[in-house]
């Protein structure tokens, strides 16, 4: 088969996990006042957190090494006791966090059909119980939410939101949201992020998607919450020491990097135009909602696993999240003249050259 060499820097789509640190984050690094942040001490993490708990509405914040420990942390504090977490089936919980709510919060998955990340809410009332146990079923522990979704960048309504945590909460159910991108849909939905997490007993948030920080994520929630959650965090490992190295960054991402996630919006929405107009089954614009393309290659001669490793030949990176689908996920270092640059490449491999690429 033949080869083609990238032309330029490679353009990485694979996620907005990708981001570098940003010259201010380095520079307040530097000069971050530090302490123990395992025993309550570091000044710069408590700031990042008090800042997180304001930004979201709730009483309290705390910080961790990633969004997959955050929802595990989040889900054993709201249990009382065995039972289900229900959420939507695309959801992260269920598709990418190694079935953790089984093998170490001992609760039982329960995915839900839905759309664009929003749980259909007639499959929510049927399966919907208090949490206690009975002799005949599990009760429901916690109820999930996703917004954006992970896979398609969706953004869930508010009025979605508000149905889905009236019912659950009118049971007795405590409700969480993994908002990973949540200021990404704040953006979309044009409203503050608190008024999202108000919809949810608990909210998470990652600094290392889009938000350019190197890492780490935020829980938020009641003040008997967080504390609760601050033992599982230890259970899981994820006490740290001297994190205020962490967390300075993470006060530059919310200081300077929220808002700025409308450029990537933007720019998600030139690319789905752009693979249009190579080809309208490709994208249905209409579907981009912040900074995620999912690309349909179903009626090419190659499957997503053969386009992602022809794309990286020419130096674009992406990632296939099924046999027929590729995600593209814009971020601060994909600019305009990188998107006119793999819409060149798409259109070269589309039109001129499949049957050459993609031959076995």
């Amino acid at each position: 088969m033949q080869k083609f060499t990238a032309v330029g820097p490679v353009i990485d789509l694979r996620s907005d996990t990708v981001t570098k640190p940003t010259p201010a984050m380095f520079s307040r690094m530097a000069s971050a006042e530090l302490g123990d942040d395992g025993r309550g001490d570091d000044p710069t993490v408590k700031e990042l957190e008090r800042a997180s708990a304001t930004l979201l509405g709730k009483e309290a914040a705390v910080f961790l090494p990633s969004g997959t420990m955050s929802n595990h942390v989040a889900i054993l504090a709201h249990s009382s006791c065995r039972g289900e977490v229900i959420g939507e089936a695309s959801s992260h919980i269920f598709r990418s966090e190694m079935g953790g709510l089984s093998l170490l919060a001992g609760l039982y998955p329960r995915p839900l059909p839905g759309r664009a990340g929003a749980m259909h809410i007639d499959e929510l009332e049927a399966w919907l119980r208090p949490p206690s146990l009975t002799s005949h079923s599990l009760g429901t522990a916690v109820v999930c939410m996703e917004t954006t979704n992970s896979v398609g960048g969706a953004v869930l309504s508010l009025d979605h939101m508000r149905d889905v945590c009236t019912k659950s909460w009118q049971a007795g159910v405590p409700v969480h949201l993994d908002g990973a991108r949540l200021f990404n849909a704040a953006i979309a939905l044009g409203v503050p992020a608190s008024t999202i997490a108000a919809f949810a007993d608990s909210a998470t948030f990652c600094l290392s998607k889009g938000l350019s920080a190197p890492v780490g994520s935020v829980l938020a929630g009641s003040r008997l919450f967080i504390e609760r959650a601050r033992g599982f965090r230890k259970m899981f490992g994820g006490n740290l020491r001297q994190a205020g190295l962490l967390a300075a960054c993470g006060l530059v991402a919310l200081e300077e990097c929220t808002q700025r996630l409308a450029d990537d919006h933007l720019n998600a929405r030139r690319l789905a135009d752009g693979l249009h107009r190579v080809d309208p089954h490709l994208v249905n614009p209409a579907d981009v909602a912040t900074n995620m393309v999912l690309v349909n290659v179903g009626r090419s001669v190659a499957d997503a696993e053969q386009w992602m490793r022809v794309l990286s030949d020419y130096g674009v990176l992406t990632a296939p999240v099924s046999t027929d689908r590729l995600r593209l996920v814009v971020h601060r270092h994909v600019d305009v003249s990188s998107i006119e640059r793999v819409l060149i490449v798409f259109a070269e491999i589309y039109l001129t050259r499949p049957a050459t690429l993609f031959a076995m």
